[in-house]
């Protein structure tokens, strides 16, 4: 039987251990409290849907695993990292860029395990979708030749569709700049500004992803794919998404801090937005968009200044040559 570990008992993690279960693995589940089983079986973040008998759940770190799904937040991921040993091909499942080295989840892999043999999964996934086994699709990217696919179709079934990219500077971008995108799309509709005007804003932020994937080495596929377009517009126009929810929340008025306080998760998008911004003036790629949320989430600017800014731009042909 083939054996699939889960480091990170949040609700992301738990759907992924669920999933897993679904192709008859023997699924490995790691938790910082393994104890807190609800009355019916299942943990806390996902209290919905309890764990079969093929997911195991300790504290303790996975051995010989088949493939191990790393799915703790982009800020715990250095640490994680650490205390685990290569052994099986790792699959990154966070999204996100470090804020003080702006590394991917695979830069930070490479350099505290150099020898791993490593893929990122990425897409339009909310985590109680997938715990529930509703149809989605995923991308896994690798740049070891073969290993995407194999992950692919060991993870994935007839309901959750996996497909396989070498696009590995693309589908990490995508996964995190679609969250940055979200909070503006989100402060949009907070503000009352109506919904052509998301539409128009969700639009012009691919256009900056894509703008920035291909000063990364990213390809124009990969950002109308799963892990750019389709990721985007899940999560700029699905109420499920907190960095959504944020951003409606400072379009209404709150603070981040109120905002924060009462979200109930990671917005992996607020320090996300920052480390974007910096990393495209290093490549001198103009992101507008990502740095109004970069402005916005840091206090330097309110959501009417962020809005006068971008409708004071200057237009001119949509997407121009070079």
């Amino acid at each position: 039987m083939k054996r699939i570990a889960v480091i990170g008992a949040g609700s992301w993690g738990l759907a992924l251990a669920l999933q897993a279960a679904r192709t008859g693995a023997d699924v490995h589940l790691q938790a910082r409290n393994p104890a807190a089983r609800l009355p019916n079986g299942a943990m806390p973040r996902l209290p919905d849907h309890p764990l079969p008998d093929l997911i195991r759940i300790s504290g303790d770190r996975p051995e010989h695993a088949d493939m191990l799904l790393i799915a703790t937040p982009m800020q715990y991921l250095p640490a994680t990292l650490a205390r685990i040993e290569a052994t099986a091909p790792i699959v990154l499942c966070c999204k996100g860029v470090e804020p003080h080295s702006l590394r991917f989840p695979l830069d930070i892999l490479r350099d505290i395990h150099p020898e791993a043999t490593a893929a990122v999964l990425s897409g339009p996934n909310f985590a109680h979708e997938i715990a529930a086994g509703l149809p989605a699709a995923a991308v896994i990217a690798s740049e070891t030749p073969g290993l995407a696919r194999a992950l692919a179709d060991m993870l994935g079934t007839p309901s959750f569709r996996l497909y396989d990219s070498a696009d590995t500077a693309g589908v990490q971008l995508g996964g995190a700049a679609k969250n940055v995108i979200a909070i503006a799309a989100g402060a949009t509709i907070g503000a009352g500004l109506g919904e052509n005007a998301r539409a128009a804003l969700v639009t012009r932020g691919l256009a900056e992803i894509s703008r920035l994937a291909a000063a990364l080495g990213g390809t124009p596929a990969t950002i109308a794919g799963l892990a750019g377009m389709g990721d985007l517009l899940l999560t700029c126009t699905g109420n499920a998404s907190r960095n959504f929810r944020t951003g409606l929340a400072l379009g209404s008025g709150l603070t981040l801090d109120e905002t924060l306080s009462t979200l109930g998760g990671v917005a992996e998008g607020v320090p996300t937005a920052g480390a974007l911004a910096e990393l495209a003036r290093t490549r001198t790629v103009p992101v507008p968009v990502i740095d109004a949320v970069a402005d916005l989430v840091s206090g330097a600017i309110t959501v009417g200044n962020a809005i006068e800014r971008l409708l004071a731009r200057p237009v001119g042909e949509e997407y121009p040559a070079g």
